[in-house]
């Protein structure tokens, strides 16, 4: 709890000292651009070389893909012969950036299929990742780096990061290439923003303009500017996008407030105000104490021991504390009220969850 009351002094401060407003965000950090996309691959394989920690014979996928594999080689072993334990089943995930070209290289992450207790010191066997089409876009190899390490005995157990996770940096070579547009070629391009806001892509179409010294950028909705290519960039479509990336706007900022109940952690924005409303904050407390008394009988009796259930409640309520907080109270004024009452992180949430169902909270409220 203290320390959602330092993150919510260290958000207090950043924003109430003025800072906020004198701090640009480049262009290029909140926009994309339609058509330049990455995509995910995918793959199944299988990581060798282990010992001892791999997948257990009940993994039966395990045993018939070493199985098929060893069949390839001109081996034939009946699945029932198979004992594995140093071979490990695991999903193959890649990202493939826009416009690579076969010959280069990505990264890849290696995740455990079946029951394997570590891919430490293992080798990836040549893995084909697909895309969404089902098409084969590279191919995976290489020794598995995992980051960590699990050791332990009969009794007690070691472990550091997930060990049975690893990474292969620059694991796999693209082998096809997928059909882009060439963007120098546009004379129109669809620029989409990060996060929906009037204001924001009314600024950041202003600044476009003001840049290219004409009205080229025009907003179609909260997300999208359409941008038509200037004469004297035609042909030069990529100088284009990275002069324009450079540029700097300052995003408006929603008024929300994000609640996590789970972790008891709240975050509250710059833009967030409140009416006059008055809060009022106590706390009762019921302790309930169980000291049961073991009575035994006297010695040589036929009597039995018995258990007499003693039970002490205890209830305590704290005398409410009321704070007003005037029309237009800001975050600082906010956060200082609810500490004045001494709310703590889970008492702020309810504080918060009463201030918007009375009106008096202006901005979204929002609970994952």
């Amino acid at each position: 709890m203290r320390q959602i009351g330092l993150l919510l002094l260290t958000l207090t401060l950043f924003l109430t000292t003025g800072l906020s407003p004198l701090l640009g965000v480049r262009l290029k950090d909140i926009m994309d651009v339609e058509g330049v996309r990455g995509n995910y691959l995918i793959g199944y394989g299988l990581v060798v070389g282990l010992k001892g920690t791999g997948d257990g014979d009940q993994t039966k996928f395990t045993v018939q893909s070493v199985v098929n594999m060893l069949e390839r080689f001109g081996i034939r072993v009946p699945k029932e012969q198979v004992k594995l334990k140093n071979v490990a089943a695991v999903l193959v995930t890649a990202y493939l950036p826009p416009y690579s070209k076969p010959g280069q290289r990505i990264d890849v992450q290696v995740s455990a299929l079946g029951d394997a207790k570590s891919l430490q010191g293992g080798t990836l066997l040549m893995t084909p990742l697909m895309g969404p089409d089902g098409k084969v876009y590279a191919l995976a190899q290489g020794p598995v780096s995992i980051g960590g390490f699990t050791a332990g005995g009969a009794g007690a157990q070691v472990q550091v990061n997930h060990p049975t996770v690893g990474k292969i940096p620059n694991g796999a070579t693209i082998e096809r290439e997928v059909p882009m547009e060439d963007l120098n070629s546009l004379d129109r391009i669809l620029i989409s923003l990060r996060t929906e806001d009037f204001s924001t892509i009314a600024q950041v179409a202003d600044s476009i303009n003001l840049f290219l010294k004409g009205k080229y950028a025009t907003p179609l909705d909260l997300r999208t500017i359409e941008l038509k290519v200037p004469e004297r960039y035609r042909g030069k479509v990529v100088a284009l996008l990275g002069d324009i990336g450079r540029l700097e706007v300052r995003p408006d900022i929603p008024a929300r407030v994000v609640i996590d109940e789970k972790t008891g952690t709240v975050i509250i924005g710059e833009n967030v105000r409140i009416s006059r409303v008055a809060v009022a904050h106590g706390n009762l407390s019921v302790e309930v104490r169980e000291m049961p008394q073991v009575v035994q009988p006297l010695p040589f009796a036929r009597g039995e021991t018995a258990v007499v259930p003693r039970t002490e409640v205890t209830a305590r309520e704290e005398k409410a504390r009321i704070v007003v907080l005037e029309e237009g109270a800001t975050l600082g004024e906010l956060i200082r009220a609810l500490n004045a009452v001494g709310a703590t992180a889970r008492e702020l949430i309810a504080v918060l969850q009463a201030i918007k169902s009375a009106g008096a909270l202006h901005a979204d409220l929002i609970i994952i």
